[in-house]
């Protein structure tokens, strides 16, 4: 065989390769999208149980249809309002609702179902009833709504794109607001990984200070309504939120079962959170990036309790490179699915010793994500 052959032939190769890569990173959900959906499912009524006794009783809605009349659907416009999807029937607030499932409704339900990565069908079927009844994220969806939608990238900004314009930011807890149940070292050590997540990525560095009024970031945990606007809702519902830069502020609701290292056995309850996967996700939000629609994502804006997702994905990954560009040390050598990545159908980032393949993958995500 011709040594001219032999070019050509390892050059084909190489193209089929990074385009089955591409395809790969690009298109998880879509890959995915039936086992997802059949997971959801089979989740739906272990997980409505237990949001019944803690937050929304959405259950009694499923398969209403346009036109009804429901006792409970007023409250289901006040949640799609409090995230961004309607508005308001008369403008007063969030008490104005009426229990009409109406077209405007239906609209709300599709772009949710939409943002969320589920089947846009505009109805109340038991996976997005089941989604509703979730734990979440208190920051609104109203960013993801405001992007469109996408074919490929499933990350989003807050409105402007605002981003720290220092390559060093400092952290500190509040004295004042924390949980009597965890440890200060526990907590201190949970957010460290979290914040190594982030930094091993972008060149931004995060220090633990101890001065809390003049740190970059404030860290602490609150209860109710605690003068932000944002007020938490008891266990479950909203766990936490953040704001975007240059605000700083992370706050998580005291009222939940915090847990860390895995310890959901030993606190025996159906309601414990894993603290690391919920600082993950909000550290996301101080940086600047808002919602994806993608499940595996940390920046998915729901989480089920007892569930620990902290592995950074593509997705995430590739939305925050674009806001701050890729940290000198990044070395991408390979792309590995990890237990909790398998689980969700995504591919999670391992950093180990770099190659061509992984550079090539970093310039392609940077490019065309």
């Amino acid at each position: 065989m011709s040594r001219n052959v032999l070019i050509h032939r390892n050059r084909a190769l190489c193209v089929v390769v990074l385009i089955f890569s591409v395809l790969l990173f690009c298109f998880p959900s879509r890959l995915s999208a039936r086992h997802l959906a059949e997971e959801a499912t089979a989740k739906a009524t272990q997980t409505i149980h237990v949001s019944n006794a803690t937050w929304h009783d959405f259950s009694r809605l499923v398969d209403v249809q346009v036109g009804s009349h429901v006792s409970g659907v007023s409250e289901l416009k006040r949640y799609l309002h409090r995230f961004g999807y309607v508005k308001d029937d008369g403008g007063d607030g969030m008490k104005n609702f009426s229990d009409v499932f109406d077209g405007r409704l239906e609209t709300a339900i599709s772009l949710y179902q939409q943002n969320l990565g589920l089947p846009i069908t505009g109805r109340l079927d038991m996976s997005t009833v089941t989604l509703m009844s979730s734990p979440r994220c208190g920051v609104s969806d109203t960013h993801m709504i405001n992007a469109g939608f996408h074919t490929t990238a499933h990350y989003t900004y807050f409105g402007g794109k605002p981003k720290w314009n220092q390559d060093k930011l400092t952290y500190a807890f509040s004295e004042t607001h924390k949980l009597d149940y965890l440890t200060s070292d526990d907590v201190r050590t949970v957010f460290r990984r979290a914040f190594d997540q982030w930094a091993s990525v972008i060149p931004v560095s995060f220090e633990e200070v101890d001065d809390y009024t003049t740190a970059d970031l404030k860290i602490g945990f609150f209860a109710g309504d605690h003068g932000d606007g944002q007020p938490f809702d008891g266990v479950l519902g909203t766990l936490a939120h953040a704001f975007a830069p240059e605000n700083g502020r992370l706050h998580l609701d005291a009222a939940e079962t915090w847990v860390v290292d895995d310890d959901f056995g030993s606190k025996g309850s159906t309601v414990a959170v894993d603290l690391e996967s919920v600082a993950t996700h909000e550290i996301g939000h101080l940086l600047g990036l808002g919602h994806s629609s993608q499940e595996s994502a940390v920046m998915y804006p729901s989480l089920r309790p007892r569930t620990k997702k902290v592995d950074l994905t593509v997705d995430d990954v590739a939305g925050v490179l674009k806001l701050y560009g890729a940290n000198p040390k990044l070395r991408l050598d390979s792309l590995t699915e990890s237990e909790n990545s398998i689980k969700n159908g995504a591919v999670s980032w391992r950093f180990l010793s770099g190659n061509f393949t992984g550079y090539v993958l970093l310039v392609v995500m940077i490019l065309f994500l």
